[in-house]
């Protein structure tokens, strides 16, 4: 049972908290699309019952997964994949990559229900990995920041977006934290040798921080680049100059 008068506690509660609001953005989005068909009188049910469904999948998703991650060598593999998906946070997104537009709105009730589970099922895998990372095995710790967080991402989804068009910064900080995070859960796997962890001072921070600055390294040049390619790619030879800083 987690010690809810922890420091330690609370600080895994606020990180699942960021990582459902960055990871699950989308997952607002995907509701208002499934039930955008429905009558007014049915959509607030719809809504309902489907994050109802998508909440319970997603428990136990992620009690699936904190038991694999019991296993040695699949926490350096999690910690890789979150890696990963930090990087591709920080990415600049491209128009009609999202898929939201797959997402067909559905008549009735039960079809709309249906929709919201299952595209919540493909969509989260990178939340449910990320989530047992930060839940450190406590499986009470995953229900409750969920119950904290579902909320948050109903309703203040549209304030979070707006927020990160607007202050870039929280897109960084979120890349960090799941870099943060992916370190963990590699220097804490079972199958590594005590030995590493010792020889390391503050190995569990260390491995954290290092994590968070590599995210944000490979993020940033691999968006920079990225920029770059599409400003070469630009037919107006007058915004290509324009963005190189040519005045000539």
């Amino acid at each position: 049972m987690p010690d809810f008068a922890s420091t330690a506690f609370w600080i895994s509660v606020l990180q699942i908290i960021a990582i459902d609001i960055l990871l699950g953005g989308d997952n607002a989005v995907v509701i208002a699309l499934a039930c955008r068909r429905l009558p007014e009188r049915q959509r607030n049910r719809g809504i309902f019952w489907g994050v109802l469904g998508a909440i319970g999948l997603r428990v136990v998703l992620i009690y699936f997964a904190l038991q694999l991650l019991t296993i040695p060598y699949l926490k350096i593999v999690g910690g890789v994949l979150l890696f990963w998906i930090g990087i591709k946070l920080i990415q600049p997104e491209n128009d009609g990559e999202d898929g939201h537009g797959d997402v067909a709105g559905s008549t009735t009730l039960i079809g709309a229900i249906k929709t919201i589970i299952v595209a919540d099922a493909v969509m989260s895998i990178d939340n449910v990995i990320a989530v047992a990372g930060a839940a450190h095995g406590s499986i009470v710790l995953v229900v409750f920041g969920i119950a904290v967080s579902i909320p948050i991402v109903v309703w203040g989804s549209k304030l979070v977006l707006t927020l990160m068009d607007r202050f870039p910064i929280v897109i960084t900080a979120g890349g960090a934290l799941l870099g943060w995070i992916g370190g963990g859960m590699l220097i804490s796997d079972p199958g590594l040798p005590a030995t590493v962890r010792a020889i390391i001072p503050h190995s569990a921070y260390a491995a954290s921080a290092l994590g968070a600055l590599l995210v944000v390294f490979v993020g940033k040049r691999l968006a920079g680049r990225r920029n770059l390619g599409l400003v070469d790619q630009d037919p107006d030879p007058l915004r290509q100059r324009e963005s190189k800083g040519d005045k000539t």
